[in-house]
């Protein structure tokens, strides 16, 4: 693959992909909240082409999958005391800002299906504006309340089987991430692991 993530090292890269390509097996949809220029879509939506297309030529019976991703395309919400460090100034409101328009023509120069593109903030979004099953979901909203609404919006729609990517996890730069993710674990029985600032969520 041709693209690079500025957001996401190389080792968290290539383990976010070696599990999009496992849960290709479970059932549901791919979601990522939080796709800024879209790096990672262009990659997951590279993956499920040729998965796509596989199924067709070989005459399989299972359902096409879909990629769904979600930004406020209006930069970062403002913070909450619970995202404030002193290693994270450059996270300020309004940061990370593109538009839709340009994350569409990515796909379009690169030739690759257009995935559903949703804008509006996270704590707008309502379930429905998800799809109804989850296999792999990559959550990067950097801020407190971003991935608590995330988490939210994807309970209960990961199947047995799927994964859930949080980036910039223990990341001091961003603690309300952690913070946010840990109050969502509490009561969960899950397995969890973590490469650099990526936890990874195995779903039973």
């Amino acid at each position: 693959m041709a693209w690079k993530n500025d957001q996401v090292s190389e080792d968290e890269t290539r383990k976010i992909l070696e599990l999009a390509r496992k849960c290709l097996e479970v059932e549901g949809d791919y979601v990522e909240l939080g796709c800024y220029r879209g790096d990672t879509s262009l990659m997951l939506a590279e993956i499920l082409r040729e998965y796509n297309v596989g199924i067709v030529e070989k005459s399989v019976e299972k359902p096409a999958k879909k990629l769904w991703i979600y930004d406020s395309f209006e930069g970062l919400p403002e913070k909450k005391k619970v995202d404030f460090s002193e290693m994270g100034k450059e996270f300020e409101q309004g940061a990370l800002t593109v538009t839709k328009r340009e994350v569409k023509e990515r796909f379009l120069k690169a030739g690759l299906p257009v995935p559903v593109i949703k804008k509006g903030w996270f704590s707008d979004l309502k379930k429905v504006d998800l799809p109804e099953k989850i296999a792999f979901a990559f959550l990067d909203g950097d801020l407190y309340d971003s991935i608590k609404d995330s988490l939210r919006l994807i309970d209960d729609k990961v199947v047995s089987g799927g994964v859930v990517l949080v980036h910039d996890y223990m990341n001091s730069a961003l603690p309300g991430v952690t913070k946010a993710l840990d109050e969502w674990l509490r009561n969960k029985k899950y397995r969890v692991d973590r490469l650099d600032s990526l936890a990874i969520i195995f779903i039973i």
